[in-house]
């Protein structure tokens, strides 16, 4: 059985200085990560001002995607590596999520990096990942239509985070939403109106060149966002 552990961490930035590093490194980080070792996918992101889910970027905050190997490849990256030392100590607040990955169909960037090896449980926390690369000539009718998706994810109570990420504004987007129970994420992704009519729209009006989704049962976490401890949000 695979070994395989996928990491998401959340960087907020504060100051220009800070937030100008953060916004270069979006690219930048794909040089000085390059040949890590154990790293098998990365993706650094952006991620959305307002609610999480604007077009208008949130220059404070950003995210690195990671597939490894193993967890203990993450953990030396994490303890040892000078460049995520430096970043996080740039970082006013973060944190990161260790995920054994459920079920994941669909490709990114031509493949699906995410090998399944768990069963999420309707009682237990489950993180989503949702990313569709846009077709251009969509662009117009996808946002006139997603919005209400987005700020409709909000109203769950068991919703601990959620927010728009993407490799490229408005073109590339994804979206990482952690919930405190699977239940009530599979309330969201049945029961409500406005996800249910995007979800017809996408069929009908066939906005994707390409598209994933994945679930991930969380097994750690370390750090805080907004001054809150997730490992104790998620009960581990």
């Amino acid at each position: 059985m695979t070994e395989q552990i996928t990491t998401v961490t959340f960087f907020k930035m504060q100051g220009f200085s800070n937030q100008f590093y953060g916004f270069s490194q979006v690219q930048l980080a794909l040089r000085e990560l390059a040949g890590v070792k154990g790293l098998t996918f990365l993706k650094t992101l952006g991620t959305g001002g307002g609610d999480g889910f604007s077009l208008r970027p949130d220059f404070s905050t950003y995210a690195f995607l990671m597939v490894w190997e193993s967890r203990a490849h993450a953990d030396r990256f994490f303890e040892s590596n000078p460049y995520i030392l430096e970043y996080r100590h740039r970082s006013r607040e973060t944190f990161t999520l260790y995920l054994e990955n459920a079920m994941a169909h669909g490709k990114w960037d031509h493949k699906n990096p995410f090998v399944s090896r768990g069963e999420v449980k309707d009682e237990k926390p489950v993180v989503v990942l949702t990313r569709a690369r846009i077709k251009p000539a969509k662009l117009i009718t996808f946002w006139a239509n997603v919005g209400s998706a987005a700020s409709d994810l909000h109203r769950y109570s068991d919703l601990l985070f959620g927010v728009g990420v993407g490799e490229l504004p408005a073109i590339q987007q994804a979206t990482i939403s952690i919930w405190k129970k699977a239940e009530s994420m599979k309330n969201f992704a049945y029961q409500s109106k406005h996800h249910q009519k995007v979800i017809k729209l996408t069929r009908k009006k066939k906005w994707y060149q390409e598209e994933l989704f994945a679930r991930f049962i969380p097994v750690d976490a370390t750090g805080t966002w907004q001054g809150r401890s997730l490992p104790a949000q998620l009960n581990m």
